[in-house]
């Protein structure tokens, strides 16, 4: 069973109004919209006098203490309805805005380049977003949307704007249009209350796109134009699996529409009631289908698309909007939640993948002219070793509480294997000392995402416990492509024949020293390539949550013969489109694939 049935045809759609984004969050949803403009308005742009400065570090003061206490209004005011994710995101709101390098940034616009404090807080939110979207991530690059949130609070607070988003008691269920919306715009929205969420800017790993994922609420993100486009009122069809809306559909397209809706919902259903039984390939051999997650509340989430266990938990998200380290109780902290909500089941911690002084401000290290190449990951790690203990000390002593992997990320050679391998025996050896429970034993494995890795791997076999190859970054650097840049998308294929090479290699590393070999990068999510995976000899894969269902689905089509053959018929071509071609010829119609 399939829940994406292909698109409406172009015959149809040339009569409608059709605006193309990125499918935020699944579902099919048709209603009048409500457009809420959340753009940011700016504020006065003058110089003030230098006695005059004093006043307007108050005024900032007030303003910040005003944005924090409405924060914490509204946490309290949605604690009991609100879900652990989006109490989890206003927390760090929260210590965004009271961030002292902000603060001290802000005041010394004020008092040496005698800006009025909005001016002041404008210049700075700008520069700290700008610096998260030149790092070459495109997860610190959505968290620059968070500064600017931030930003606009504090801003709101020094104008008076109200920031907290109201629908109109007497309005029935709406779809939500707007150019953003921040966690505090949104805590307070329900399926009962939101048929559709549709936004101007965002990805699929903007908070936007989270939050309607965990509410279950379709949305479509990143769609250009739109508030040029759609109206207060108008009747918006809400595609969540395409990532496409259509502007006041006519009948014919409305019936079309609801009956994807109710296929939807039918497949969801089903899915639901097969998500803790065995996966399975359809001659019988069980596959690992493990989750990619950020957060901890998104463990949850993963468990109930029948996730079995976290392949890769990102422990970024702790240095994010923050002027000092995460101390090591606060790293322990996490990590037992997660690894304590899908006990029995196995988690797979990262240490943390981040590089650069890009929002680790207190970190003082100096702005890489090319951040994807410079001290990040375990190059930083190793660069400053006390910051790397921390986390490994709170990664063993959460062991104590379920089987737990550490994962380490951008190894390039052997001796950074072996120097974390000497931090992590240090970090254990720390914690015995201290007196803290842990497992007997902690396999330490790393990401083969360098492509120095991959051609080394039967070297790395002989010293890594596990490997996990992330295709995200493999793809990067093996073809030379910004996977950030959209211009260069088309060249960025996980589907190209030297990526599938670096990775039959891996695998075949792998067995000879039988050690587990998983992947966990975007090419997981993709049903086609989940097949050629299977052929090239994985077992587990490990994948955003929302993808396991289709997965799922895919495996359970296909024999491991026929997985082997394709992937053999795929070794032998040479361009990226022809081994689509080859795996949609195969197996399309058998998936339901347009």
């Amino acid at each position: 069973m399939s829940d994406q049935p292909g698109p409406p045809s172009s015959t149809s759609l040339a009569q409608c109004v059709v605006l193309d984004g990125i499918a935020g969050s699944p579902g099919y949803a048709i209603g009048r919209t409500v457009v809420v403009d959340t753009r940011r308005q700016g504020g006065a742009r003058r110089h003030i006098p230098k006695h005059a400065a004093d006043d307007e570090v108050d005024r900032f003061t007030r303003a910040v203490e005003f944005a924090a206490r409405e924060l914490r209004e509204v946490e309290e005011r949605t604690r009991e309805r609100a879900t652990r994710l989006e109490s989890s995101i206003l927390a760090a709101y929260l210590l965004m805005v009271e961030d002292e390098t902000l603060r001290d940034e802000v005041e010394r616009r004020i008092r040496i380049d005698h800006l009025c404090a909005e001016w002041a807080l404008s210049a700075t939110v700008e520069e700290m977003a700008s610096q998260l979207r030149s790092g070459g991530d495109p997860y610190l690059a959505e968290r620059s949307h968070d500064f600017e949130f931030v930003g606009d609070r504090i801003l709101g607070a020094l104008s008076g704007r109200a920031s907290i988003l109201a629908l109109p008691g007497d309005k029935a269920p709406c779809v939500i249009v707007a150019h953003d919306l921040s966690p505090t715009e949104t805590v307070g929205l329900t399926r009962d209350r939101v048929l559709g969420i549709v936004t101007e800017v965002g990805t699929r790993t903007s908070h936007t796109a989270i939050l309607a994922r965990a509410l279950e609420i379709p949305a479509v993100v990143g769609v250009a134009g739109l508030l040029g486009r759609v109206g207060d009122g108008d009747v918006v069809a809400v595609d969540g699996v395409h990532g496409r809306i259509v502007v006041n559909p006519f009948a014919e397209l409305m019936a079309e529409h609801e009956g994807r809706s109710q296929r939807f919902q039918a497949a969801v259903l089903a899915r639901q009631k097969l998500r803790d039984r065995p996966i399975i390939t359809r001659c019988g051999v069980p596959i690992e289908l493990r989750a990619n997650i950020e957060l901890p509340s998104e463990a949850e989430v993963a468990l109930s698309q029948g996730a079995r266990g976290i392949g890769l938990y990102r422990t970024e998200f702790l240095y994010v909007d923050r002027s000092s380290p995460p101390t090591e109780d606060e790293h322990y902290e996490t990590y037992r939640r997660v690894i304590e909500a899908v006990m029995p089941l196995p988690v797979t911690l990262r240490t943390f993948d981040i590089g650069g002084d890009k929002f680790v401000s207190s970190l003082q290290l100096p702005i890489d002219m090319n951040p994807a190449l410079g001290l990040r990951a375990v190059r930083l790690g190793l660069a400053r070793p006390e910051l790397l203990l921390t986390q490994l000390r709170a990664m063993i002593r959460a062991s104590a509480h379920g089987p737990l992997r550490v994962m380490v990320p951008m190894i390039a050679s052997i001796g950074e294997l072996r120097a974390v391998r000497a931090l992590f025996e240090r970090a254990r050896q720390e914690v015995d000392a201290a007196g803290h429970a842990r497992a007997p034993h902690i396999p330490l494995g790393m990401m083969v995402e360098v492509p120095s890795a991959a051609i080394m791997a039967h070297e790395f076999a002989r010293e890594a416990e596990f490997m996990s190859i992330g295709t995200n970054d493999l793809v990067q650097y093996a073809l030379a492509v910004d996977r950030s840049s959209p211009e260069l998308a088309y060249l960025a294929s996980f589907f190209d024949p030297a990526i599938l090479r670096l990775i039959a290699g891996v695998v075949r590393a792998g067995a000879d020293y039988q050690r587990p070999v998983t992947l966990c990068g975007a090419m997981a999510s993709d049903q086609l390539a989940s097949v050629l995976l299977l052929g090239l000899g994985l077992r587990e894969l490990s994948m955003e949550a929302s993808a396991i269902p289709a997965i799922r689905e895919a495996i359970a089509e296909v024999t491991l013969a026929e997985a082997a053959d394709v992937s053999r018929e795929a070794a032998a071509l040479v361009t990226a489109s022809e081994v689509e071609r080859c795996l949609l010829d195969r197996f399309a119609e058998r998936l339901d694939i347009d």
